[in-house]
């Protein structure tokens, strides 16, 4: 779904420089210069209106947070939400997913989130889904030895197609769920706008972590 057009974007963007990061390559050996200083920096990719990251931030305040969002119509919006929040361990990068690598140093992110991305249902598109080995081989150079990703999505088949391409990538899974809201799993768990609309209409969200399992050294 298109995102909608806002008024005075750029301008309202402007107003937030303090969480934009215009020129992401500018940190890319060394981004707790964008924050100021040496906490750990976690990932959020398709921040949407800002609602997950937002909650983390405010949960998390001895953590950092990077949020991409390739949709500038939307990403204003989770700007100004941080912005009137007042957090200052968030930060946004207006892009897309395909350009991890070019911006970010191998080994940088403890957790990678990735919250009700697009499922490009159809086969033809699914080495666009960011669980597609294409991105899990990509997701891999960025994350940290002991790194996870955190996957949530209402769509029961994008779900079904992931449980198979993460330990096909290589990785391991953890506390998966198949109804989130009713599973009693260990972790606080951040609803997101969707997450909402999905649970008022009586969908199931499902949930899983997946890591790299590390060979223990002779």
């Amino acid at each position: 779904m298109r995102a909608r057009k806002r008024k005075n974007t750029p301008d309202r963007i402007v107003a937030c420089s303090e969480y934009f990061i215009e020129d992401p390559l500018a940190y890319k050996s060394n981004w707790n210069e964008a924050f100021g200083n040496n906490q750990n920096i976690r990932l959020e990719i398709g921040c949407g209106k800002g609602d997950f990251v937002k909650g983390m931030a405010e949960k998390n305040p001895d953590v950092n947070f990077i949020a991409i969002e390739k949709a500038t119509d939307i990403i204003v919006l989770a700007l100004e939400k941080i912005k009137d929040a007042g957090l200052k361990n968030v930060r946004f990068i207006n892009c897309d997913a395909e350009l991890l690598t070019e911006i970010f140093p191998e080994g940088m992110f403890d957790t990678i989130y990735i919250n009700f991305c697009d499922p490009w249902p159809k086969k033809r598109h699914a080495k666009r889904r960011l669980t597609s080995p294409i991105f899990l081989e990509l997701f891999k150079k960025i994350l940290s030895k002991d790194g996870e990703i955190h996957f949530k999505t209402d769509n029961r088949p994008l779900f079904d197609y992931s449980l198979e391409t993460f330990p096909e990538c290589g990785y391991k899974l953890k506390n998966i769920s198949f109804d989130l809201h009713t599973d009693e799993l260990p972790y606080d768990n951040v609803k997101t706008e969707y997450e909402r609309n999905f649970i008022a209409k009586g969908f199931k969200i499902n949930r899983l972590e997946a890591f790299i399992e590390q060979e223990e050294s002779q």
